[in-house]
């Protein structure tokens, strides 16, 4: 057993929900006069489209996500993992180019 398969068995293989909200002050300093980005979604698959949907319902039933209708936006893409099964991730390039990084 290599040092990932114990950090792994550390972990739950589902989340049973988000932390609790706890009173920290939190922002994300951007350039000054940065615009609000949002980019047009990246072209899916219908089975893509299914996922996606069927992946934000549970995100959404879980509390992990919510609703939102904020200027900024960031497109969505699948990654297959080795099983088979895909992986949601977020496009963040164009937000961190606008984001001053934490020294």
């Amino acid at each position: 057993m290599c040092e990932f398969d114990i950090i792994l068995d550390v972990f739950p293989d589902e989340l049973p929900g988000i932390p609790p909200v706890r009173e920290v002050e939190f922002n994300i300093e951007l350039i000054p006069r940065s615009e609000p980005i949002s980019k047009a979604p990246y072209r899916m698959a219908p089975i893509e489209l299914k996922e996606l949907k069927d992946q934000l319902q549970e995100l959404l039933k879980r509390g992990f996500i919510h609703l939102s209708v904020s200027p900024w936006g960031a497109p969505v893409l699948f990654v297959k993992k080795k099983d088979g099964s895909m992986r949601l991730c977020i496009d963040y390039r164009e937000l961190n180019k606008i984001t001053i990084r934490n020294r």
